[in-house]
């Protein structure tokens, strides 16, 4: 059995990152992933005709530095676009724009002063150095003493319902503290937002990186989930998986808590396992629709009204060109949800009927005749619940094995899982397996 110097279990950006570091490094790397491409929930897929999209939407932020950071190293720099984007919020029956102060000022779902509370949010979370201050509060606890209690229950209640579903009332201010500082900052000199895309989209960079890693003498398997492993005293010695058995000297972790406690179990004390399945997850499913006609001239539209059950509308082709997808209109609709809801079960046709019934309702014109294609993916562990005081309780990167470690998007707190969190982790875990 061929012995690696290091085993990362997981393809997504974090073990792709770390694996790329360590093969630059002349070591001997092997990355073990159980899906069929890479870049986790970055992944991509294919309509009929060979259209490449995401599973998930993604961009990043002008602000970012770790992405084009990587992107330059592996000489991709003039694939990254960026552009301005248009965001809106849907409520109460009506699309308003939100891309600019002036937008905001016009927004009279709210009072003339509730709108200028809204628009100190931003100067007033900046003033935030310590984010353990808020760490003890809810979301709701600590935006309602800040804006006060209208403006948190016509534009940050519904959407943080349908984010965090069963939970919304346990996570922490901080999940939020840092998305309105991270928002603030990336406006352009007019006030507009400003985001950036790796032309092809993600799962392009994340092919680019697994072919990097095999230039350097590395592997990267699909279809190799990990289902246990062979342990003497305090190391591991290999991981199985469905394939057969791998040895290394040392292993990285990068899926899910509970998937990885799963890959423990039998082989780590049970407090530990109970702490790694104590992180709550969201699950996810999001529904790619491909389309003749668009919907509408925002790229990101916040869904404000309570009876439509989804966090927001993304029309990707208002970002990306529709030229990029041979013409044809790419909408996202993203739904969070427990895995104990009913809609879970639903089938691939069942969803899409009960997706088309509402958006239907938003945007009047539209009819079924206007879709080409439709994908429906599901991510079970897509969003940590960072509850409150969740630094006291989010497990570190040891495990009970002196040769293994831990890194995970729920180990990128204060900040949420992104793709450029990701890189920086898989950076930083690379240092201190090397």
């Amino acid at each position: 059995m061929n012995k690696y110097d290091v085993v990362v279990v997981g393809g997504g950006f974090t073990g792709l990152t770390a694996a790329y570091v360590l093969s630059k490094q002349g070591k001997r790397v092997c990355v073990l992933e159980a899906d069929k491409t890479p870049g986790g929930l970055a992944g991509t897929f294919e309509f009929g005709d060979g259209v490449t999209l995401e599973k998930f939407y993604h961009h990043w932020f002008n602000n970012d530095v770790f992405v084009p950071e990587l992107v330059k190293e592996l000489g991709m720099d003039g694939d990254v676009i960026l552009l301005p984007t248009r965001t809106g919020m849907y409520f109460n029956g009506r699309m308003w724009k939100l891309s600019t102060p002036l937008d905001l000022l016009r927004f009279k779902a709210l009072s003339l002063v509730d709108r200028i509370r809204l628009g100190l949010l931003v100067f007033q979370v900046r003033r935030i150095k310590d984010w353990k201050t808020i760490e003890h509060l809810s979301i709701r606890e600590w935006l309602e003493s800040l804006a006060g209690k209208s403006v948190y229950k016509i534009v940050w209640e519904p959407l943080i319902t349908s984010k965090f579903s069963v939970y919304a009332e346990a996570v922490n201010a901080v999940w939020m503290w840092k998305k309105l500082v991270l928002r603030g900052s990336t406006r352009n000199d007019k006030g507009g937002e400003e985001l950036a895309y790796f032309k092809g989209g993600f799962g392009r960079l994340a092919e680019a990186l697994a072919a990097a890693i095999r230039a350097n003498g590395g592997d990267v398997r699909y279809g190799a989930a990990v289902t246990g492993m062979e342990t003497e005293g305090k190391r591991i010695t290999a991981v199985r998986t469905v394939n057969g058995e791998v040895a290394s000297d040392k292993f990285l972790f990068t899926p899910s808590f509970p998937l990885i406690a799963d890959m423990f179990e039998g082989k780590a004390p049970s407090d530990w396992l109970a702490k790694l399945r104590r992180v709550k997850y969201l699950g996810n499913m999001c529904l790619v629709l491909r389309l003749k006609h668009s919907l509408s001239e925002t790229y990101w539209l916040n869904v404000n009204d309570p009876g439509f059950p989804f966090v927001g509308v993304i029309e990707h082709t208002n970002f990306d060109k529709p030229e990029n997808y041979k013409g044809s209109h790419i909408a996202y609709l993203s739904r969070y949800l427990a895995t104990e809801d009913p809609v879970w079960a639903y089938n691939d046709e069942q969803y899409f009927e009960f997706a088309l019934e509402h958006l239907k309702r938003m945007f009047p014109k539209m009819d079924k005749s206007w879709v080409q294609e439709y994908a429906v993916w599901r991510s079970e562990y897509a969003q940590p619940v960072t509850e409150r005081n969740y630094s006291d309780y989010v497990p570190g990167q040891e495990t009970p094995y002196e040769n293994a470690f831990i890194s995970t998007m729920a180990q990128i707190y204060p900040e949420d899982r992104g793709t450029n969190y990701a890189i920086r982790e898989g950076r930083a875990i690379a240092r201190r397996l090397a």
